[in-house]
């Protein structure tokens, strides 16, 4: 079934709109879950919370691509119950992740630092809109949905150690236009 027509469904309140999202982007939504928390269990949790997210969002929203628009909501609630379990389980892989960039990204932030973030977040999305293709698709998978190194470099058929390498100097270059902004000491 088609997106618009999945999110028609949500906007009559018909739970068909649930399987169909299911249907359509339950695989995402799972690999988006499982990449994070790595916890069978937990990613089931996650994709329930996430449906019922995107059934508490659609109306009003009417969300272009779909399938973004859940994966974020997923992402995020991945993300929260990552931080719930900190001390007693943490994820290796997702960590090693963010501590990729954790040198660029400021870390408990408050109110005060809406502003700071957003900022950030337009700055790394004009950084992202330079890039070609392939670089954005690598920056991407790898910082937003935390794919692993091996898993992207075989999606572009080529090796792990040239993805790894590409990286290294997206983070680089991501340090440099921070820094020329003045979001970056």
């Amino acid at each position: 079934m088609e997106d618009s027509k999945i999110i028609d469904l949500f906007f009559t309140r018909s739970e068909q709109a649930i399987g169909e999202l299911d249907k359509a982007h339950g695989a995402a939504v799972r690999k988006t879950a499982g990449n994070i928390l790595r916890d069978r269990l937990d990613v089931e949790e996650i994709v329930n919370d996430t449906y019922l997210g995107v059934w508490n969002s659609i109306p009003p929203h009417r969300p272009e691509p779909l399938v973004s628009f859940v994966c974020r909501i997923a992402r995020n609630q991945a993300v929260s119950r990552l931080r719930g379990a900190k001390a007693a389980r943490r994820n290796s892989e997702f960590d090693l992740v963010l501590d990729e960039l954790t040198e660029f990204l400021p870390s408990d932030m408050d109110v005060e630092e809406d502003y700071a973030q957003k900022e950030l977040a337009d700055a790394i999305n004009r950084f992202l809109s330079t890039l070609d293709y392939d670089d954005r698709y690598l920056f991407v998978r790898r910082y937003w949905f935390a794919d692993p190194v091996k898993e992207i470099a075989a999606a572009m058929n080529t090796k792990e150690n040239r993805i790894s390498v590409r990286l290294f100097r997206l983070r680089e270059k991501l340090r440099n236009t921070l820094q020329k902004e003045g979001l970056l000491v």
